[in-house]
């Protein structure tokens, strides 16, 4: 297991969603099961959008 920044996936892998995030969602931390040099594109897009939807969910809560 391997604890990143969402920034170090998005960077790696979908640089171009890079703009796209705030910066509150690129600072999420990420729990990967494998670890940072096993993921592919399609984890990290499925990544990306878990995590803004779980972003958005804790947002409406407060």
């Amino acid at each position: 297991m391997e604890t990143v920044k969402l920034s170090r996936i998005v960077m790696k892998l979908t640089p171009d969603m890079y703009p796209c995030l705030k910066t509150s969602e690129l600072d999420m931390d990420i729990v990967l099961r494998y670890g940072f040099d096993a993921l592919e594109k399609d984890d990290a897009l499925d990544i990306v959008k878990y995590s803004i939807s779980e972003y958005q969910k804790d947002a409406l809560l407060h």
